[in-house]
């Protein structure tokens, strides 16, 4: 009886093994045959299949609206205290706007209507669609300079303005397209082959390319290079100072307003209460500067004014989008990589805002948005819009609480070109050229730079290629550089991978990582980092911001945050 027992019991325990096994295996095989999350597009079309299914059930629909429309879910619990503030940022916004839209079309190579047009229906659109409270959107002189100097080389804006502002339209209507394909299929990580040095060397050496290019309107030069080189612009500079072919009264009305500008941007600093200060000091140069030469008719004088301004409503552009003929792949090439760079511009600086002010920002969905306002921006007469930051950084300290502050500012910007665009005929182009300059500044960081160097050579090395391919090449070189540079990297480390080490751009999203902890009030600790990796942290400076919560173990870590956790 005893063997019968033991042989039972034997028999048990092998079917409980046999039990436990396909459990294992079972289980094994779910965690295997999981499913691939779904895109955004594919999101949408279940939710609203679904509602038709059910013979359309209100509320799935409504969530699916909500999704893509954004301003349906906060607009119900919109409340008059937050318009109040959104109204003073809209209006800020637009004071700084619009000289700076006037100003980056010309960078663009396009007349100053055409800025305007952008800072009114793409902010429209995004203010239904997007996510992010604080972004400014609008033209911005990196796109701007992009898209001349890329397009000029098929067709010369001088010679035939017609074709050039066709393949302009394309090119956006194109950009649009992969923007919205990014986020409905979450391509995203397009944007990441671009790292954080080679964006920092990329964003400088455009920042100074465009203020060489500003010399022309500073001092006056009627022929001047189409080159976009450091070295072609200085030739063509020297030339005409030295044939006499420039005017001193350029120089010294636009280089007055400049340092007006830059001092009331030194008072915001240094008194947070003056903040608008900063913001209107381009407006006010352009009304002072309009109304000096009016008065004086320096015009005769040599001094170069805008003249007509096309006024009215953005009138539609439809008929001018090429989708056959010669010039269709380049502009489809061209819309590619302006929507990449116009991605990366908008989404670095949306992030870091919300971080700031603690709340999440859905990338994808921002992409879509991006994509859309674009699209119909190319058929309205807008070149491509994305996120300012200078703009932006205005908006935020005006107080804004939501994205009406667009809203308010392309109204106001569209009630400009329907009534005061005539009055803007007497403009000096001097001013237009400081009111770029002073906004680029922001663009250099001499201090990001400064930081890869001590911490990664090898990010050093793509963020100065990328930074000397601009300069003395061209934009498409210098972004062909750092893409290239940055690739290689990738493949560097994936052929040779290297788990104890962390580069800039793992530092850049620990730090982001670190903001938006504590703005929910939790506290970041790091334990058992390997020596590599607190080397770079330590001049990086990161280690100074989360103090003394670096421990050796995990286990010494618990143990000195449970008398945090307990208070």
């Amino acid at each position: 009886m005893g063997s019968l027992a033991n042989v039972n019991h034997n028999v048990d325990q092998q079917q409980d093994i046999e039990l436990e096994q396909g459990s294992h295996v079972d289980r094994t095989r779910w965690m295997l045959d999981t499913p691939e999350p779904p895109s955004l597009w594919s999101e949408f079309m279940d939710k609203s299949s679904s509602c038709f299914r059910a013979k359309l059930q209100l509320r799935s629909l409504v969530l699916s609206l909500e999704g893509l429309f954004p301003i349906l879910s906060w607009g119900r619990n919109y409340k008059f205290r937050k318009f109040k503030n959104d109204l003073t940022a809209g209006l800020t916004l637009a004071s700084l706007s619009i000289p700076q839209s006037i100003g980056y079309a010309s960078l663009a190579k396009l007349d100053p209507q055409y800025g305007l047009y952008t800072s009114v229906v793409p902010p429209l659109i995004y203010c239904a669609m997007g996510s992010s409270s604080e972004l400014a959107i609008g033209p911005v002189a990196v796109v701007s300079l992009l898209l001349s100097s890329m397009i000029e080389k098929v067709v010369d804006p001088m010679a035939d303005p017609i074709t050039y502002r066709s393949i302009v339209f394309t090119t956006t209507f194109f950009a649009g397209i992969f923007q919205a394909i990014f986020g409905l299929f979450r391509l995203g990580f397009l944007v990441d082959f671009l790292s954080h040095a080679a964006i920092v060397g990329f964003t400088g050496g455009v920042a100074i390319l465009i203020c060489m290019q500003q010399l022309k309107g500073l001092l006056g030069i009627t022929h001047f290079t189409d080159k976009t080189d450091v070295i072609s612009v200085l030739r063509a500079v020297w030339r005409s100072i030295h044939h006499a072919q420039w005017s001193p009264l350029n120089f010294l009305l636009g280089c007055s307003f400049l340092i007006f500008i830059l001092i009331t941007r030194f008072l915001g600093r240094k008194n947070r209460k003056l903040f608008w200060l900063p913001a209107i000091a381009p407006l006010i140069s352009v009304i002072l500067s309009t109304l000096i030469v009016f008065l004086t008719r320096a015009d005769k004088n040599g001094i170069l004014i805008v003249k007509h301004i096309k006024g009215g409503l953005n009138p539609s552009s439809a008929q001018q989008l090429m989708f056959n003929g010669p010039h269709v792949g380049e502009a489809a090439k061209f819309g590619f990589i302006s929507a990449i760079i116009a991605l990366m511009e908008a989404m670095a600086i949306s992030q870091s805002f919300a971080t700031t002010r603690g709340y999440h920002l859905d990338g994808s969905k921002e992409m879509v948005a991006m994509g859309i306002m674009n699209i119909v921006g190319s058929l309205s007469s807008c070149y491509i819009a994305t996120g300012s930051f200078s703009r932006t950084a205005v908006n935020f300290m005006a107080g804004c609480q939501t994205v009406v502050s667009n809203l308010i500012m392309a109204v106001i910007v569209l009630i400009s070109l329907q009534l005061f665009t005539g009055l803007l005929y007497f403009t000096p182009i001097s001013i237009l050229a400081s009111v770029i300059l002073s906004a680029l500044p922001g663009l250099v960081d001499i201090n990001g730079a400064y930081h890869i160097w001590k911490v990664d050579k090898l990010d050093f090395l793509a963020c100065m290629g990328a930074f000397f391919g601009v300069l003395f090449a061209s934009v498409e070189i210098g972004l062909l550089t750092a893409v290239i540079i940055s690739f290689g990297r990738i493949l560097l480390y994936t052929i040779r991978p290297d788990l104890m080490n962390v580069d800039t751009s793992g530092i850049h999203a620990l730090e982001g990582l670190h903001k938006k902890l504590a703005s929910h009030g939790i506290l970041l600790a790091m334990a058992n980092p390997w020596s590599k990796v607190i080397h770079k942290l330590k001049l990086a400076q990161f280690v100074e911001k989360i103090g003394e919560r670096v421990f050796l173990t995990v286990g010494e870590a618990v143990q000195a945050c449970l008398p945090i956790i307990k208070d």
